[in-house]
């Protein structure tokens, strides 16, 4: 469900709060960094699920509102008439089918990162749209605009309401975290939400990779500090940024002990993440860094990668 990037980036920030841990021992570090890892992995899965429960309580509170709308004093004909269409959508219900969906709604600390005022708020401003009327005015139902209008609350809506963004940033744990990958897994959940298992991130393959990284990483840190720091004449060593030598560390790391990933891809790679998550100048200087390391260890011949099949 994710990608590399997304695991490199939980892997360093578990490496980031292990730093400020005590354990002392290769097997306590490891131990500690494994739970961790899981952990952030759950609680990014639990955001993912949070995403799609806004979207489709967004959608479901239609029948709440022609309920409440049908009760008043003197209810007006509009009242009277509320579709509810929506709130049986195609798309929603083939999802809210799904086994693996249902049985993670079921948590109860799931459901309590709902707000229900919120929910009811993002309602009404959706109801208005001509997207919507439109929606409700169509007789028929079709697959293609059944997906688009449940998507069209979540990209204009939901991602796309700055209150809304700012109301999970500070309700939802982690979220700042995260939601950038929350923004590319809702993605793929509108492409492919049949392939999807709501009660795994990963894959078993990625959730290897993911351990085996972290793993390496701390059980290789003097030799890959070694190769590090006499690549460090021209900056201030003490003043470079704990994420960057984390980086470096996890770069170094793939560059010699994963002989599946390319080394063009790695450097590529954690360029970007350092662009993002540390300081202006981080994506330079991990480019330079360990393109120099690159470059002694391959004159070395210590770097085996194995050719791709086609």
């Amino acid at each position: 469900m994710i990608g590399r990037r997304n695991i490199r980036v939980k892997v360093m920030q578990t490496l980031y709060t292990l730093s400020a841990m005590d354990e002392t021992t290769l097997e306590e570090q490891k131990d500690a960094g494994s739970k961790l890892l899981n952990e952030k992995l759950a609680n990014s899965l639990d955001l993912f699920i949070v995403s799609i429960l806004y979207t489709f309580r967004v959608a479901q509170f239609a029948e709440k509102d022609a309920g409440d709308r049908a009760a008043k004093y003197l209810p007006t004909e509009a009242d009277l008439n509320v579709s509810t269409k929506i709130a049986a959508n195609d798309f929603l219900m083939k999802v809210l089918a799904n086994e693996t969906f249902s049985e993670r709604i079921k948590e109860t600390a799931i459901k309590q990162l709902v707000d229900e005022d919120w929910i009811k708020k993002i309602y009404k401003n959706f109801a208005k749209s001509e997207k919507y009327i439109s929606y409700i005015e169509t007789q028929e139902r079709d697959k293609k605009s059944e997906m688009a209008i449940i998507k069209h609350i979540w990209e204009e809506y939901i991602w796309g309401n700055e209150d809304v963004m700012e109301f999970f940033s500070e309700e939802l744990p982690n979220w700042d975290d995260d939601d950038d990958m929350i923004r590319m897994l809702m993605d793929n959940f509108f492409k492919n939400p049949s392939k999807i298992n709501f009660l795994k991130l990963l894959s078993a393959e990625k959730n290897e990779y993911a351990h085996s990284l972290l793993h390496t990483v701390i059980e290789k840190e003097p030799y890959c500090t070694e190769l590090i720091q006499p690549k460090l004449k021209n900056w201030d060593a003490e003043r470079v940024a704990l994420i960057d030598m984390l980086l470096l560390r996890m770069g170094v790391s793939e560059l010699l002990y994963f002989p599946t990933i390319p080394t063009k891809v790695t450097i590529n790679e954690y360029i970007e993440v350092a662009k993002y998550y540390s300081t202006p100048q981080s994506g330079q200087f991990v480019n330079g860094v360990l393109d120099n390391i690159l470059k002694d260890l391959t004159k070395a011949d210590k770097i085996h990668k194995e050719q791709r099949s086609r």
